[in-house]
C-alpha cells in the first residue's frame, strides 16, 4: 500500500514540478550509490572472512603437528633404546629373546621409562611368533597373539619392510579401537626377533584435539599418509580406520603433500569446506583441520546484516524525506476532500463496530441508520432493513425470518406508546438467546434503539451465582448454603421431629494428598461426595464444608434408628473401594452428630456441638461416630485451659528434662540417654507427653519445646562421661520449619558437645510428608557429624525404602515388638529380622519397653545392640541420671573385679 501511494505521489511530482523531479532523480541515484557501495563492501569482507579462516586452520595443523611429532618422537627413542638394550645384553637368537626379555625385570624397566613420561602409554613387547611377552601396564602378562596382524605378517616376511609402522586396529588388548605403533627388533644377522610397540586409543588424540576445537562446524583429523584415518574429533567410529586415499584428485593430492591448504566438498558430510593439513617431519602421519565454508562465513553474515541494515535504514530515510517532502505538497490539494470522507468512515466505523445493535428512528417512525452488527443479531436481509424502512415493517420482517415470536401489531403498539421516555426491556428469541432493548428519545420525535445480546453475561452471573452457594470441586452446596439451609431448618422444626446434623471428617485423607498427590485426593473427594448424595434420603441435605470435611442435615427425625441408620449407610458408602485415577482406595471417616432442639436451637450452638461431637469421634481412634453430650464441651475447655497452661510453663521456664539411660546388651555398659521432656504442673502434678504433646504440635508450640529441649540436653551431656551419648527426639513439625540444622549447630556450639555425641531419633512420619526435603535435611545433619536413628521401627508402611534411601546409624524397635516377644506366637521373628536387616546395612539396634529379664535374654540372644526400658532405669533428672552413671560404674567394676579372681581362684 505504501509502494503504490508513494509512486502516484513520485509520478504527481515529475508532472507538476521540474525542481521536485531533480531532487528525486538526486535522491535514487545516492540510493543506487549506497547499494553498490554495500556491495564491494561485501565481497571485500568475504574474502578477508576466509583469509582469516584458512590462516587459523594452518596455525593449527602447525601446533598439532609439532606437538604430536614431539609425543611421537619420545615414544621412538624409548624404542630404540629398548632395541639398543636387546643387542647390549647379547641377544641374538629367537628362544633368547622370548626367555629374557619375558621376565618382571624388564617389565619394571619398561614402567620406569614410561612413568617419566605419562602422556606416551603403554609398552607392549611381542615375539618372532606374535605372542605378547612384556607389557609396560599388566604383570602378570594377558595371553594374546598377533601372528595375524597386517604388520606382525609385513615385519616377518618382508625383508625389506621399514623398521617403523603405524597402523589402525581393534586392540586385543583393551578390545578398543587403537593406533599402533611399532618397530621390528633384529638379530645380529638380521633375523626378526620380535616386535616393540605403543597402542594410543583415538580418544587420546581427541582428548587434546577437544582444547584446540575451531568451532562448532570444525573437525580436527590424524590420518596416516596411506589415506588411513587414525582419530578424529568430533569423534565417529564409523570412520575410524576408513581410507580417504581413494577418493577425487583433490584428496588424494592432499596426501602426497607435506603442507596443504585449500578448499575442496568433503567426502563425508558433502559440506564446502575450507582444509589445512601439515605431515609430522618425523613419523608417516598428516594432522588435518577443516571447518565449513558456511561456519568461516559466519561473522561475515553477520557483518552483512550490519551493513545491509544500515544501507536500507540510510535508503528508506532518504525515501522517507522524499515522500514527506512530496506529501506535504499535496496534502492542501486533498485535505478539503478528505476531510469530509474521513468523517464519514469514522461515523460508519464507529457504528459498525458497536459490540450493540443499533437503529435511528426519525419522528415519523422511519429507519435513519442501521448498524450491520443488528443485522447479524438477527439474521435479517440488508435489503428489507434499509434507511425510510418503517419500525412496523421490520418488526414483521423479523417475523418472517424467525427471530421475533408474539403479535407483531401489539409489540409495534406497546413500544411505540412509551418512545416519548426512555425504557429498557429483556426478551428472549426463538433460539434461546436473551436481548436487552434499551429506547432512547430524541427531542425532534424519533429515538435510538440499542439492541445488546446479553444471554453470556446472564449465564455467567447464574454461574457466579451458583459458585457463590455450591462447592466448585463436588458441585454440593458449600458452608454458606449450609447455613442457610439449616438455619431455615431449625426456624421450622415441628415439636415432636428432630434435626440431625451430621459432621463428616474423612480420616487419614492428609495422608493419600501427601503420597499420591493432590489430583488424586480431589478424585476421592469427589467420589466420597457422589456416595454421600447417593445414600442420603430425599429430604437430607448433603453439603461440603472444605477441605476433607462434609455436612449432612437430616430432617425429621423422629428416633435416633433413624440417624443410626444413615450413619451405618454414610459408613457402608465411604468404607467401598474407590477407583481415582487408576488407584484403589479405601477411607474412612469420623462422625459427630448433634440433635435439635435436644443439644440446642440456635446456629452456632448446633455446629459447635456437632463439631465437638466429630472430635470425639476422632479422639476415640477415629472411624466412628458420637452423639453430642454435655461432658464434651468441658473436655474442649479443660484443653483449652491445658494449651494456656503450656505457654505458660514454655515462658516461666515449667518444663523439665528428664533423661532415660540405654545399655549395651553385650556388655551391659550405658552407651546414652534419651531426653524425655517433663511438665511437672503446679495443680495437677506431672502431665503425661501424651497429653500435651499433641498440643504442642497441632499449635506449633512444639518448635519452642524441641529448641530448648535440645539446648537444655546439650549443655547437661557436655558434663557426661565421653563415651556416653546423647538422644533427642525431634517431631514432624520442627523439620518444616527449615532451620533444624542450624539451630542444632547453635546448641552444639554453645555447649561444646562434640557433634559425634549427638543423636537424632526420627519417625517415618518426618519422611512420608515430605521425603525429599527431609532427606536433604537428614543429609545436612550427617555433614555436621550428628548421628540419625529411626524410632518406631516398623509402626510406619514405608520402612524399607527409607532404610535404602539414607544411612541410618540405629534402628529403634517399637515396644509394641518387644511386649509379646516371650509369647509362642510373639514377635522374636520380627525383632530377628530387623536386627539381620541392621546388621547388614551397618546399623545399631535399641530395644524399647524392655520391662523384664526374660524380654532381654531373648533380645541379647537374637542379636540385639542395646535395650531402654523400666527393667535397667526409668527416666531420670539431670542430677539423678548423673548419681546413676557412678553407680552402675563402679557395680561393673565390681563385677569384673570378682569375676577375674574367681579366674585365678579356678
Amino acid at each position: 500500500m505504501m509502494t503504490r501511494f508513494g509512486s502516484r505521489l513520485f509520478d504527481q511530482a515529475f508532472v507538476r514540478s521540474g525542481p521536485i523531479r531533480w531532487l528525486v532523480v538526486g535522491g535514487t541515484l545516492l540510493i543506487a550509490a549506497i547499494a553498490v557501495g554495500s556491495v564491494l563492501m561485501a565481497q571485500n569482507f568475504r574474502e578477508r572472512a576466509l583469509r582469516n579462516a584458512g590462516r587459523e586452520l594452518e596455525n593449527t595443523v602447525l601446533l598439532l603437528a609439532h606437538h604430536f611429532d614431539q609425543q611421537l618422537q619420545d615414544f621412538a627413542v624409548i624404542q630404540r633404546d629398548f632395541v639398543d638394550h636387546a643387542r647390549t645384553i647379547g641377544i641374538a637368537s629367537v628362544a633368547d629373546f622370548r626367555t629374557r626379555l619375558s621376565g618382571q625385570g624388564v617389565h619394571q624397566m619398561l614402567r620406569s621409562k614410561i612413568d617419566a613420561l605419562p602422556y606416551i602409554g603403554g609398552v607392549n613387547i611381542i615375539d618372532a611368533d606374535g605372542n605378547l611377552i612384556n607389557s609396560s601396564t599388566a604383570w602378570p602378562v594377558p595371553k594374546v597373539n598377533m601372528a595375524d596382524r597386517a604388520y606382525f605378517r609385513t615385519f616377518k616376511y618382508d625383508p625389506n619392510s621399514p623398521e617403523v609402522l603405524i597402523e589402525p586396529l581393534h586392540s586385543r588388548i583393551s578390545g578398543a579401537w587403537t593406533v599402533l605403533i611399532v618397530r621390528k627388533i633384529v638379530g645380529p644377522n638380521g633375523e626378526f626377533l620380535g616386535v616393540v610397540g605403543r597402542g594410543i586409543e583415538p580418544a587420546n588424540f581427541e582428548k587434546f584435539f577437544a582444547t584446540v576445537a575451531l568451532g562448532e562446524s570444525a573437525t580436527i583429523s590424524m590420518l596416516h599418509r596411506d589415506g588411513t584415518l587414525l582419530a578424529r574429533y568430533p569423534h565417529s567410529g564409523e570412520l575410524m580406520g576408513r581410507n580417504f586415499k581413494t577418493g577425487s584428485f583433490e584428496q588424494q593430492r592432499v596426501f602426497g603433500l607435506d603442507h596443504f591448504a585449500g578448499r575442496f566438498t568433503s567426502p563425508i558430510d558433502g559440506e564446502d569446506r575450507l582444509i589445512s593439513s601439515r605431515a609430522l617431519p618425523h613419523f608417516p602421519i598428516l594432522m588435518m583441520a577443516t571447518t565449513t565454508r558456511a561456519a568461516a562465513l559466519s561473522d561475515w553474515r553477520e557483518q552483512i546484516g550490519m551493513l545491509i541494515s544500515v544501507a536500507a535504514a540510510s535508503a528508506l530515510a532518504i525515501a522517507g524525506v522524499l515522500i514527506a517532502v512530496v506529501r506535504k505538497l499535496l496534502e492542501q490539494h486533498r485535505a478539503s476532500r478528505e476531510r469530509l470522507t474521513l468523517e464519514k468512515q469514522r461515523l460508519d466505523r464507529a457504528v459498525n463496530n458497536m459490540t450493540q445493535g443499533l437503529l435511528l428512528f426519525d419522528a415519523e417512525r422511519r429507519l435513519v441508520v442501521c448498524n450491520q452488527r443488528y443485522i447479524e443479531m438477527y439474521g435479517l436481509s440488508a435489503e428489507i432493513v434499509k434507511p425510510g424502512c418503517s419500525f412496523h415493517d421490520i418488526i414483521a420482517h423479523r417475523k418472517a425470518t424467525g427471530s421475533f415470536t408474539g403479535d407483531v401489531d401489539r409489540y409495534v403498539a406497546r413500544v411505540l406508546k412509551g418512545i416519548h421516555a426512555r425504557n429498557s426491556m429483556v426478551v428472549d428469541t426463538s433460539d434461546g438467546r436473551s436481548i436487552h432493548i434499551l429506547n432512547e428519545p430524541l427531542a425532534d420525535g424519533g429515538w435510538v434503539a440499542t439492541h445488546e445480546d446479553i444471554t453470556e453475561r446472564r449465564r455467567i452471573e447464574e454461574r457466579i451465582t451458583h459458585l457463590a452457594h455450591y462447592d466448585a470441586l463436588t458441585d454440593l452446596p458449600n458452608r454458606t448454603m449450609f447455613h442457610e439451609h439449616l438455619r431455615e431448618e431449625l426456624a421450622a422444626v415441628g415439636n415432636r421431629e428432630e434435626i440431625a446434623v451430621h459432621y463428616i471428617d474423612i480420616d487419614e485423607f492428609k495422608g493419600v494428598n501427601d503420597a499420591l498427590g493432590h489430583l488424586v485426593g480431589d478424585e476421592l473427594l469427589k467420589s466420597v461426595a457422589t456416595s454421600l448424595r447417593r445414600c442420603a434420603g430425599p429430604a437430607d441435605f448433603v453439603a461440603r464444608l472444605g477441605g476433607d470435611e462434609f455436612a449432612i442435615v437430616q430432617s425429621a427425625v423422629t428416633s435416633r434408628d433413624q440417624v443410626d441408620e444413615l450413619v451405618a449407610r454414610v459408613f457402608a458408602a465411604i468404607r467401598a473401594p474407590f477407583d481415582c485415577m487408576g488407584h484403589h482406595l479405601t477411607t474412612d471417616a469420623s462422625i459427630g452428630i448433634a440433635l435439635a432442639p435436644e443439644h440446642g436451637t440456635a446456629l452456632d450452638q448446633i455446629l459447635k456441638n456437632a463439631d465437638m461431637a466429630m472430635y470425639a469421634a476422632k479422639s476415640a481412634g477415629r472411624r466412628t461416630y458420637r452423639f453430642f453430650e454435655p461432658e464434651m464441651d468441658a473436655k474442649v475447655r479443660e484443653r483449652r485451659q491445658l494449651e494456656s497452661d503450656l505457654r505458660h510453663a514454655i515462658a516461666e521456664g515449667g518444663l523439665e528434662v528428664y533423661y532415660q539411660p540405654c545399655l549395651s546388651l553385650k556388655d551391659d555398659r550405658i552407651t546414652g540417654c534419651e531426653a524425655l521432656v517433663r511438665w511437672r504442673h503446679p495443680e495437677r502434678g506431672m502431665v503425661s507427653p501424651a497429653e500435651f504433646i499433641p498440643i504442642a504440635e497441632d499449635t506449633g508450640l512444639i518448635n519452642e519445646i524441641g529448641e530448648w529441649v535440645l539446648a537444655t540436653a546439650c549443655r547437661d551431656a557436655a558434663n557426661w562421661p565421653d563415651d556416653i551419648r546423647l538422644a533427642v527426639n525431634v517431631s514432624p513439625v520442627q523439620f518444616k520449619s527449615g532451620t533444624l540444622a542450624l539451630k542444632i549447630m547453635a546448641a552444639l556450639a554453645a555447649s561444646n558437645l562434640p557433634a559425634s555425641r549427638l543423636e537424632l531419633e526420627i519417625t517415618e512420619a518426618v519422611l512420608i510428608r515430605d521425603d525429599d526435603a527431609a532427606l536433604t535435611i537428614l543429609h545436612q545433619l550427617r555433614a555436621i557429624g550428628v548421628r540419625i536413628a529411626l524410632d518406631d521401627f516398623g509402626t510406619g508402611y514405608s520402612s524399607l525404602s527409607y532404610l535404602h534411601r539414607f544411612p541410618f546409624d540405629k534402628i529403634k524397635i517399637d515396644r509394641c515388638f518387644v511386649d509379646d516377644i516371650a509369647g509362642p506366637d510373639g514377635s522374636a521373628s520380627i525383632v530377628q529380622a530387623v536386627v539381620n536387616l541392621a546388621a547388614a546395612r551397618r546399623m545399631t539396634t535399641t530395644a524399647e519397653g524392655v520391662e523384664t529379664e526374660e524380654q532381654q535374654r531373648l533380645l541379647r540372644a537374637l542379636g540385639c545392640s542395646e535395650m531402654q526400658g523400666y527393667l535397667f532405669s526409668a527416666a531420670k533428672p539431670a542430677d539423678k541420671v548423673l548419681e546413676l552413671f557412678a553407680l552402675h560404674r563402679s557395680r561393673l567394676a565390681q563385677r569384673e573385679g570378682n569375676g577375674g579372681r574367681r579366674r585365678e581362684a579356678g
